[in-house]
């Protein structure tokens, strides 16, 4: 694209590239030289072009042009997406023989695919118990640990009776991607089902790698025979270097059903956090405990810019300010 840009406007110069977002989740490349400015995507124009024209096109060469991408980009999206609206029985055993190919972007690639047979709005699921059975063969089989991981987040979208057996046994998966997904395989609606689910959960609540062990204690956190174990590792987490560990496990705690002033404190004391969503958090949580720190919490948050108007957190706030101060006029 930059040596036909360069063609075209006869220019030498350096060439300015920047990414942006194409449809506000997928990106696509823009490139600028000698006064133009082209965009590339290519490939997905295409693939929405044969769909909409109904030009026969095989599907390896649609799962070809795409990852030449990486999954983010128009051309990766619109390629999945428009073999998943062609729900018969030669595309779906087309797209899904590419989970025997070396090139584990092919692989990735099936996974999306059967994403979104599975996650269909309005729709019946398509060959939803084929495509279960095929990912539990498929999550035993496969080596590669980011495309197992990949299997497994797919997998766990389906309701199948060899969810949790699969999940046992990865539970002790030395790719800490792989145990991030596992926990999501061993419940069902947020109940535990088994002892052996139980177990391998407990045992995941003290992962040494956090993600796991906030995946772990997120899925468990229902139950109150982990519940001890859980408060523990999450109050943990809440001192971790890594914020975006400390985000997640000051929301966890602030939906805790352990209300014990630990926990409380451990709350007050995320106040502090340079980040407002952390702090958003943290006050929530005490305004859910009607701790006696709350109003000095909500203050702490700060004033919430836009996008925080239908914040189920920002409400609690307003709504708890609101009912004080009506007590108080009263």
């Amino acid at each position: 694209m930059v040596e036909e840009l360069r063609r075209l406007t006869g220019a030498c110069g350096p060439v300015g590239s920047v990414r942006l977002l194409d449809d506000g989740y997928n990106y696509v490349d823009q490139v600028s030289s000698g006064g133009r400015t082209v965009r590339a995507g290519h490939g997905s124009i295409l693939t929405a072009l044969e769909w909409s024209f109904r030009v026969p096109t095989p599907v390896d060469a649609i799962i070809d042009r795409a990852v030449r991408t990486d999954e983010d980009h128009v051309d990766w999206w619109t390629a999945c997406w428009t073999l998943s609206r062609q729900r018969n029985q030669e595309t779906w055993s087309a797209v899904v023989a590419h989970r025997f190919h070396p090139d584990r972007a092919h692989r990735r690639f099936v996974t999306l695919y059967l994403q979104l047979l599975n996650w269909a709005v309005g729709e019946t699921p398509f060959r939803s118990q084929e495509s279960g059975d095929l990912l539990a063969v498929w999550a035993l089989e496969e080596a590669d640990g980011a495309v197992l991981a990949r299997v497994l987040d797919t997998y766990t979208d389906h309701e199948h009776p060899l969810l949790e057996s699969v999940g046992l046994q990865l539970c002790s998966h030395p790719d800490p991607r792989v145990r991030e997904q596992v926990p999501y395989a061993l419940v069902e609606e947020f109940v535990v089902a088994s002892a052996a689910a139980r177990a391998a959960l407990a045992a995941l609540v003290h992962d040494p790698v956090p993600e796991v062990r906030m995946a772990a204690c997120r899925v468990g956190r229902r139950d109150s025979g982990l519940l001890p174990d859980i408060t523990l590792s999450l109050l943990a987490l809440a001192t971790d270097p890594d914020p975006s560990v400390r985000l997640a496990a000051a929301e966890q705690l602030a939906l805790s059903s352990d209300r014990s002033a630990t926990v409380a404190d451990t709350l007050a004391d995320l106040l502090v956090e340079e980040d407002q969503l952390i702090r958003l958090e943290a006050a929530y949580g005490l305004v859910l405990r009607d701790d006696p720190r709350t109003a000095e919490a909500i203050d702490r948050v700060g004033e919430l810019g836009p996008g925080f108007e239908h914040d189920h957190r920002a409400s609690a706030l307003w709504t708890w300010r609101w009912q004080r101060n009506r007590a108080t006029a009263r």
